[in-house]
């Protein structure tokens, strides 16, 4: 089988986080350059489920479980370039302690690079992490056209308190550990 999986270790580093928030997050904002419509050329975005693998394989890598029907997606096989992000919704500190989301105490993620369609020796992967994630999507209709994208990222920056940004090397981002810091 196909697989992403990762080592790495340490203590929880800025890129620990930004790997906790790619794998416990279930959903995603992705943001596109709109490509149909009175709104061509203007940004455009949507809310995708998402899986960075099975629970037990964080690989870091986004998937998503799409459909050409979707706007989004549309405009993503016209210009693949797209930035996603996580915030910290279902995070341990904003959930337990009763914080908005968009508190500032409350850690974002974005991703920025190309999405891409999963090649046919990763579908297989692609079809484990969406599923074990989101069984629900296997009922969806299949008159959709439903197949398998990813991002393969090429930015990454982590926002944590107060404006704090940083920009994360990917080579560092992969070698992570999903951990919250």
């Amino acid at each position: 089988m196909f697989s992403y999986r990762r080592e790495g270790g340490g203590a929880p580093s800025r890129a620990g986080t930004a790997r906790f928030l790619a794998h416990y997050n279930t959903w995603g904002f992705v943001a596109t350059r709109a490509a149909h419509g009175k709104i061509q050329g203007m940004p455009y975005g949507n809310c995708l489920l998402l899986s960075d693998g099975p629970i037990n394989n964080s690989t870091g890598i986004p998937f998503f479980y799409v459909t050409p029907k979707d706007n989004t997606v549309a405009d993503l096989l016209k210009n693949p370039v797209a930035s996603l992000t996580l915030p910290e919704a279902d995070g341990n500190f904003c959930r337990k302690n009763l914080i908005d989301p968009e508190d500032a105490r409350c850690a974002r993620l974005t991703l920025t690079g190309q999405m891409v369609t999963v090649r046919p020796e990763e579908v297989e992967f692609a079809k484990q992490a969406m599923f074990s994630r989101h069984p629900v999507v296997r009922k969806w209709p299949r008159s959709y056209e439903w197949f398998f994208m990813k991002m393969n990222i090429e930015h990454i920056w982590l926002q944590s308190w107060y404006g704090e940004v940083s920009a994360i090397a990917v080579e560092e981002y992969l070698k992570a550990v999903p951990s919250k810091g």
